[in-house]
């Protein structure tokens, strides 16, 4: 858990309720996400790994999860 940097976050376009998922850039282009269930805890990444991650799903990688 990081807690330095504080990030400006977005929330998914396909929230509804209190289940989301919110996204925000730090300093450096490090890319924090969070479960506004509980927003004291985050995953945090690279741009490097942010950007082959979201690569991924547009091709599509994680459709058979």
């Amino acid at each position: 858990m990081t807690q330095h940097m504080a990030a400006e976050y977005k929330t998914s376009s396909f929230c509804s309720g209190a289940d989301c998922v919110e996204v925000g850039v730090r300093q450096g282009g490090v890319v924090a996400v969070r479960d506004t269930k509980d927003r004291s805890r985050e995953l945090t990444f690279s741009p490097q790994e942010w950007a082959a991650f979201v690569s991924g799903i547009k091709l599509g990688a994680f459709d058979a999860l």
